[in-house]
């Protein structure tokens, strides 16, 4: 039996994927193109603007992760086949980590082979093991889920060298670091950890059980639980409790929060949770508005009809992966084109991108000018993403399941 991508599609799941890719694209339009040289999660430099254009990019990889979870379980409930739902993400799992080493690794840097485990990857993983966790009762898959998003933040102590030669399997599961994988034998930058997102995937799974009843129950159920999720944030974020960890653990962790100068900077620092790996308060921030807004966004297109202006993102939910692959060359050449432009060196763009070389200092577009910029690819992307869903639509090859 074969497995349809269609049978996973409800519309406001593929609005929210749409925004996510579309948010995702910002962060990497900023990456290629801006003149900024420090992080903006870097709270000595940054400042509101810079900080938020990356805050909103980091709902993409939690509800990436959770959706393909729950349209995993939505193929199951409308195929009742295990063995083929098993199969069909134990496969796409395999081509995405190709994928993830090849041509989106080609995308970034221009360079060959690949160097990164990163979103394409970890979600590859995931699915693998998600071929395997599907084969439990619903509300073990949910309970393990459930424990291992909550506690896994205990686990930041541990480090990759204190684990000896098997810190390449730790890297994978729980720290951002570089690893020689024994497989591929050769340096590996583990950007997306395994622990907690392959969880939050199957903890989308079982939320799929949600998605699979009538609208009034799952917009109520999806806002109950998003609204649940928002204020632990707040209340384990502004009292400093469990759930990101401490500078001590986590280079990149800025720890605790606490009042700035300024209102702005603020809120900046409130914000200013671990993603890399990702931590309880991080998924809490993400996911409990996320799941908020598929609430409404499920409400409003509950009869079939899907407003105007949410059209163009809900082409790009129904193609998310053909959007990610397209926009890394998209903007990767012209990023080219426009430091070409200006008379800056393109040196940097041609062997490696921003993983292997600098930008030069101070050179590049305004973050204005990046907002722009994003807002110009996107709007390129729309026509051959809306051309690629209407393909989909009028066919049913299989290989389609993968794109």
């Amino acid at each position: 039996m074969s497995v349809s991508a269609r049978s996973s599609r409800l519309p406001a799941m593929d609005i929210l994927r749409g925004l996510a890719i579309v948010f995702m694209a910002l962060d990497h339009a900023r990456d290629f193109t801006s003149n900024i040289s420090f992080e903006p999660e870097d709270l000595t430099h940054t400042f509101p603007a810079l900080f938020f254009t990356r805050w909103v990019t980091h709902y993409s990889a939690p509800v990436f992760f959770f959706l393909a979870g729950t349209g995993a379980y939505l193929m199951l409930s409308r195929t009742g086949s295990i063995r083929a739902v098993s199969r069909f993400l134990w496969t796409r799992g395999l081509w995405l980590i190709l994928v993830e080493f090849t041509i989106v690794w080609f995308a970034w840097t221009f360079l060959f082979p690949g160097h990164l485990f990163g979103v394409l990857a970890s979600l590859g993983v995931s699915m693998i093991l998600l071929a395997a966790l599907i084969r439990l009762p619903i509300p073990w898959l949910a309970g393990i889920s459930l424990l291992v998003i909550c506690a896994h933040d205990l686990l930041d102590p541990i480090t990759v060298h204190s684990v000896g030669s098997l810190g390449w399997i730790w890297a994978l599961l729980h720290a951002r670091t570089v690893v020689v994988l024994p497989v591929i034998n050769w340096p590996t930058f583990v950007l997306f950890p395994l622990i907690p997102l392959a969880f939050v995937m199957s903890a989308g799974f079982a939320f799929g059980t949600v998605m699979s009843r009538s609208t009034e129950e799952r917009v109520r159920i999806a806002a109950v639980i998003g609204c649940a999720a928002t204020v632990s944030f707040l209340i384990l974020r502004g009292f400093n409790l469990y759930g990101n960890p401490a500078a001590a653990f986590a280079a990149s962790s800025p720890g605790p929060w606490h009042p700035r100068g300024t209102l702005a900077m603020s809120v900046v620092s409130f914000l200013d949770v671990e993603k890399y790996p990702t931590s309880l308060q991080f998924l809490l921030m993400t996911l409990g508005p996320a799941l908020i807004l598929l609430a409404v966004v499920d409400r409003v297109t509950s009869r079939g009809r899907v407003p105007t202006l949410l059209r163009p993102i809900l082409v790009f939910g129904q193609v998310p992966f053909f959007f990610y692959v397209l926009h890394l060359f998209v903007i990767h050449l012209a990023a080219i084109g426009i430091f070409v432009t200006i008379g800056a060196p393109i040196g940097w763009l041609l062997h490696g991108g921003f993983f292997a070389a600098q930008p030069p200092a101070g050179l590049g577009l305004s973050l204005p000018e990046v907002w722009l910029f994003w807002l110009a690819v996107v709007a390129a992307l729309y026509f051959p993403c809306a051309a690629f869903a209407r393909y989909k639509k009028l066919h049913d090859d299989w290989w389609l399941s993968y794109l």
